[in-house]
């Protein structure tokens, strides 16, 4: 069972159509055709989760008020456990939306988001104690109305905790400090900004804000970034986003509280992150196509799931197999994104490599880094070559901030790969001429570009070796060099 704690409402959505602009100001004459009512808020949440299966349970206020009854009916009529507290005199939140035809004309507030007594707290509390004997999950649905004060929020998430049951939070709140002791935390894009003070419109600006997020909290993040799609930040651990699966956008109302309800749902079955990441991404572009405040079931869910294999997650910095790589790198192209190639053997990494990378991450959003296998290393370099094998090379490259995927090629040169990926910007060191760049004539044909990187003077793998085994001949200095097992050393960077 997941219990939900937060601002419930009704979404009342009144359908008509203008045909005319009013005489006695400027504005449309909307004629009235229906109305339809549903839950909103933390209630949309927990309609969500019902919606997928599950038994939830909502916590939440309602003023002594016809719409408390009907928002307690319309719960009832989905499935929804409702434990509301109601408060004399405070008015039932409501939200009015006049929509004329597929447009939306004007929204109407009526409600009462002064902070609760504290005896209406102190029976929050002791519902949320109940309730917390069954549960899985609390999730906690902060709009801002009143009801999470500070007290709320503290004793809620330490309740939980004491019983070792995960807690997650929609939040409102500018202070993320406030959601301290939550497991996670699923801002948008805008909350994010507000709340660390910082932009976040790129990965590097979205990951930079997560960070400081995290190390305030403790919790992880789960961003939902609109068009950008979904990415999940946590301490210690490297960033996983995943491009937007919507197709046509019809009405985003209520798709935030869709993808928090997955994710509890998620959590709540134990799935793992990149399991609920995807189901959330598929379940919001589910309901945005859909009119007013809505639902989305595990069936249409699993419909979605056969259309999505050009979205795959990925880890930044992920070592990938070329198909894998072949469905990130359209899922890029899909989003608008350039994608940028480089390749090299990487035995023994050195500022010069780096200087390397960095430069090609600069001419593009993605970089992709082609890696030599062990055997073709030895082709190129000769037996006692690499140094490194290549799944050492793999996880060092890959712990680099600036390589976004590590893609390992048999051949000796990468061109069947920089073939198959088909690179917007297709980089290398400034030693290379264009003429001797593998694969520079095939981007270029396709509309691509090449750039040249400059190197880091007195650096290469050769000049390291023989510092290390200094001997007559580069021959004689490799020969009792052998490949480092990386299955026996761990590679700190």
């Amino acid at each position: 069972m997941i219990v939900v704690l937060g601002d419930a409402m009704i979404d009342l959505h009144v359908y008509g159509v203008v045909e005319r602009i009013s005489p006695e100001a400027p504005v449309p004459i909307v004629r009235h055709r229906s109305d339809r009512a549903v839950p909103g808020g933390a209630g949309n949440v927990a309609v969500n989760i019902a919606a997928l299966g599950s038994a939830v349970t909502l916590i939440g206020i309602v003023g002594d008020d016809k719409d408390g009854g009907q928002l307690a009916a319309l719960l009832q009529e989905s499935r929804v456990t409702f434990e509301p507290v109601i408060v004399p005199g405070r008015a039932t939140s409501l939200k009015t939306r006049v929509m004329a035809g597929n447009q939306h004309i004007l929204r109407i507030d009526r409600e009462d988001v002064s902070a609760i007594s504290r005896n209406v707290e102190d029976s929050i509390l002791e519902q949320v104690e109940a309730a917390l004997s069954e549960a899985k999950i609390l999730a906690i649905s902060d709009y801002a109305k009143g009801l999470l004060t500070d007290r709320v929020l503290e004793e809620s998430i330490g309740l939980a905790r004491k019983r070792d049951i995960p807690v997650v939070i929609d939040p409102k709140r500018h202070d993320f400090s406030r959601y301290a002791g939550a497991h996670l935390i699923k801002p948008n894009r805008l909350e994010l900004a507000a709340a660390s003070g910082m932009p976040c419109s790129t990965d590097e600006e979205v990951e930079q804000a997560a960070g400081m997020m995290c190390k305030r909290t403790g919790a992880a993040l789960m961003v939902t970034r609109s068009e950008k799609g979904i990415s999940y930040f946590a301490p210690h651990m490297r960033a996983i986003h995943m491009p937007t699966a919507a197709k046509a956008v019809f009405d985003v109302s209520g798709a935030g509280d869709t993808a928090f309800a997955v994710i509890a749902y998620g959590m709540a079955n134990r799935l793992t992150v990149e399991q609920i990441m995807r189901l959330a991404n598929l379940a919001a572009g589910i309901v945005v196509s859909k009119p007013g405040t809505a639902t989305v079931s595990l069936e249409e869910i699993r419909a979605a799931t056969a259309n999505y294999e050009a979205h795959p997650v990925f880890r930044k910095g992920e070592i990938v197999s070329r198909e894998s790589a072949m469905a990130i790198r359209e899922g890029w192209r899909r989003q608008g994104l350039s994608v940028g190639f480089t390749n090299g053997c990487f035995d023994l990494l050195h500022p010069g490599h780096i200087a390397v990378l960095r430069g090609a991450a600069r001419h593009c959003d993605r970089l992709v880094v082609g890696l030599n296998s062990d055997s073709s290393v030895s082709r190129l370099k000769g037996a006692s070559r690499p140094i490194q094998s290549e799944a050492a090379r793999a996880a060092v490259l890959s712990a680099i901030d600036c390589v976004d995927l590590v893609v390992v090629f048999e051949e000796e040169t990468p061109l069947s790969l920089i073939e198959m990926l088909m690179p917007d910007v297709l980089v290398k060191g400034a030693d290379y001429t264009e003429d001797r760049i593998v694969g520079a004539d095939v981007v270029r044909a396709a509309g691509g570009r090449v750039e040249r990187v400059e190197l880091v003077a007195g650096q290469s793998t050769t000049d390291l070796i023989r510092r290390v085994a200094p001997g007559p001949t580069e021959a004689t200095a490799t020969s009792s060099v052998r490949p480092v097992d990386s299955s026996r050393r761990r590679v700190t960077i």
